[in-house]
């Protein structure tokens, strides 16, 4: 794994507390060179005095003072090349010009401050040339070189004690800042990598969550209706069974079939979650990507939508409730037209645990199925009247998520769901679907 630069800053630099170096072969080169520079300014100190009549102790002190300059050419270089230019006349500190004009050119300094000092260093050196080569060229009577000569020479010295150390400084912080700058554009891709990961897992995640609660809707939708009118059926038929075994039997059959059919539809939805399974066995080594996750949902939800129950089937579902018992009165409104596969599931499934809930909490009770179809909309509408304080209770349990689920239908599909209890102490369920919706064909 590579390490983000918040990883190095964490870890900490090799060398806290040595002033302004960062690690200690800096150190070490630095006070190397900072030696070697004022071994060579002290020689050339002897030089110095002796040409200036001073004391030669006096010369070789400030040879050494002025070389040892050099250990500060990180911290300040421009002090280190304003030293090197005014121990040019002296013919000091060659050592120390090149390495200070060099780190100079590498550091942070503005680059018209590195023009003028570098200009100021070659004009220094040029002057200081001619000077001396007309002294040598004087001095040497048999030595007649033409007046080209001196400022020549003069100038190609100039040059070549200033231009590569700048040229090599120049190339070598440009190389620096181009690490540098690729190296936080590599942290930077790294954290952006990174957050997206996160957030992939997170919409992986919320894909999952929706999916399983779709897939438990759909197991209380089936399960809970069929379920409850076995359980009515059972109950009707301990009641009736001493008394009228033709009935029973009867009732017995219709137990019997509305098992068989619960046991169908939870055997389509199973196999629609291994179909799902099969999808993602490919990428179980490992995540399983984002686009999977979705596939795989849009898949199930297809293959459901395309399997579920249709609006042509409630006059079945509401003979199945008289069967138990109820009372339904149901009356259809409006011309009769096909559905998307979701609308007509929604509209079956909201139908269908209304029923259920009269089962549950209001057994005996008169109960109204409208359902009209009209231009760009299909209403349906669940009422029931006060129980009837006569009707034996068959005891179902109620996991207080019928409702619930109804709403998430109609509303992930864009439509009104209201429901609550009537004046007279009964209760309605109303629901309002788009005949189409743009988030139909895309889901």
């Amino acid at each position: 794994m590579t390490a983000t630069g918040a990883d190095r800053e964490a870890a900490g630099s090799t060398t806290r507390g040595y002033w302004w170096w960062e690690r200690r072969r800096s150190v070490a080169l630095d006070v190397g060179l900072a030696l070697v520079s004022a071994l060579e300014c002290g020689l050339e100190g002897v030089e110095f005095a002796r040409n200036t009549g001073i004391p030669v102790p006096v010369g070789v002190v400030f040879g050494l003072l002025a070389g040892s300059v050099l250990l500060v050419r990180r911290r300040w270089p421009i002090a280190v090349v304003l030293v090197t230019i005014a121990m040019t006349p002296a013919e000091m500190g060659f050592l120390m010009a090149l390495v200070g004009l060099y780190t100079l050119a590498a550091s942070e300094v503005p680059r018209r401050i590195t023009v003028v000092l570098a200009g100021m260093a070659l004009v220094g050196t040029f002057i200081v040339t001619y000077v001396r080569l007309r002294q040598s060229v004087a001095e040497q009577a048999d030595f007649g070189p033409g007046d080209w000569y001196v400022p020549l020479m003069s100038v190609f010295m100039a040059v070549g004690l200033t231009a590569p150390s700048v040229l090599f400084g120049l190339y070598i912080g440009a190389r620096r800042r181009l690490m540098e700058s690729l190296r936080e554009r590599a942290d930077s891709l790294e954290r952006e990598l990174s957050l997206l990961a996160d957030r992939a897992e997170e919409r992986a995640e919320w894909a999952r969550t929706e999916e399983r609660t779709r897939i438990a809707r759909e197991m209380h939708d089936v399960v809970a209706h069929r379920v409850s009118l076995m359980v009515v059926h059972a109950a009707a038929l301990q009641a009736v069974a001493p008394k009228d075994p033709a009935k029973a039997v009867r009732n017995a059959a219709l137990v019997g079939d509305m098992g068989r059919q619960a046991l169908t539809e939870l055997r389509e939805m199973l196999g629609v979650l291994r179909t799902g399974d099969a999808l993602t066995a490919p990428a179980a080594a490992g995540a399983v990507p984002l686009a999977s996750v979705k596939q795989v949902a849009a898949a199930a939800a297809a293959a459901a939508s395309e399997d579920g129950p249709r609006l042509d089937e409630l006059e079945a579902l509401v003979a199945q409730s008289r069967q138990a018992g109820m009372v339904v009165e149901m009356s259809v409104d409006g011309e009769v037209r096909p559905y998307p596969p979701e609308v007509e599931q929604t509209a079956f499934r909201v139908v269908q645990e209304a029923l259920t809930n009269v089962h549950k909490h209001a057994a005996g009770a008169k109960t109204w199925v409208r359902l009209a179809h009209r231009d760009a909309e299909v209403a349906m509408q669940v009422e029931n009247g006060p129980s009837d304080s006569a009707a034996a209770d068959a005891g179902l349990p109620s996991g207080g998520n019928g409702l619930v689920g109804m709403r998430e239908r109609v509303q992930g599909l864009g439509g009104v769901f209201v429901s609550g209890p009537t004046d007279a102490g009964g209760f309605r369920v109303s629901a309002v679907l788009p005949a189409t919706h743009p988030g139909l064909s895309g889901a």
